[in-house]
């Protein structure tokens, strides 16, 4: 977030319209839902672009990882979640645009290196050296920009109703994502059960009344426990349906 952070600087909130973040797409932005049900570990960890953890590796292949930065947005700056958009970048050059009610936008653009951001973020509000590659505008040739996919995709679209539902629900989701998301690595669950493990787990704390928000740091990991817990055992159900 720090790549949006200082176009708020000075401004009047009433000039903005929109932020838009982008995602690269992640290794399987082009693959039909039939292949992303036969994805490996392995091959989600391929990114083609950025050096992460694994954990957010494969975030990225979801898009939990926008998802994610679409509900930080929208607690970090006084826009309105109407405001927050997303769109596929697949050179991960632009990492963030502003766009004014003049219609013009202003861009950020930088090598997709997390060394730039956190340089940034050690140095603000001033700037620091980083050793990073720098843009060269004639090699790179061209930028690209896509909607994304939700229908295949739909961490996305599970993170945006979090978001829209506010409360606990963002919570659940990150709880329930993490615990998916080892699954996954660990083979126990598919690519696309990662989101259906999520949306179930988010469908059983709204039925708990576990979405409901809470005022202190005791409740939000005593919420955080509960729904690992409820994403653990929808984990060992679908276990013993497989064996049987």
């Amino acid at each position: 977030m720090s790549f949006v952070t200082w176009w708020f600087d000075g401004r009047s909130i009433d000039d903005i319209r929109r932020i838009i973040l982008t995602a690269s797409g992640g290794p399987f932005r082009t693959w039909t839902a039939a292949q992303l049900a036969r994805a490996t570990p392995e091959e989600a960890l391929c990114h083609p672009n950025w050096s992460m953890g694994r954990k957010i590796t494969i975030d990225s292949a979801t898009l939990m990882n926008k998802g994610l930065e679409l509900i930080e947005a929208y607690h970090l700056f006084p826009v309105e979640a109407s405001q927050l958009e997303v769109v596929v970048h697949p050179q991960s050059i632009v990492h963030a645009l502003v766009e004014y009610c003049d219609g013009s936008m202003l861009a950020q653009l930088a090598s997709p290196d997390m060394r730039t951001p956190i340089a940034l973020s050690l140095a603000w509000p001033g700037r620091m050296s980083a050793p990073t590659k720098r843009i060269d505008l004639v090699e790179l040739g061209q930028l690209s920009f896509e909607a994304p996919d939700e229908s295949r995709f739909q961490a996305l679209s599970l993170a945006r109703q979090a978001m829209h539902k506010g409360g606990m629900a963002p919570a659940v989701l990150s709880a329930a994502n993490e615990v998916a998301v080892e699954a996954f690595l660990t083979r126990r669950i598919g690519f696309l059960q990662i989101a259906q493990l999520v949306a179930e787990t988010l469908d059983m704390a709204d039925g708990r009344n576990l979405l409901a928000e809470v005022d202190d740091l005791g409740g939000v990991l005593a919420v955080d426990a509960a729904a690992r817990g409820l994403a653990l055992n929808l984990l060992e159900k679908w276990s013993l349906s497989a064996a049987h």
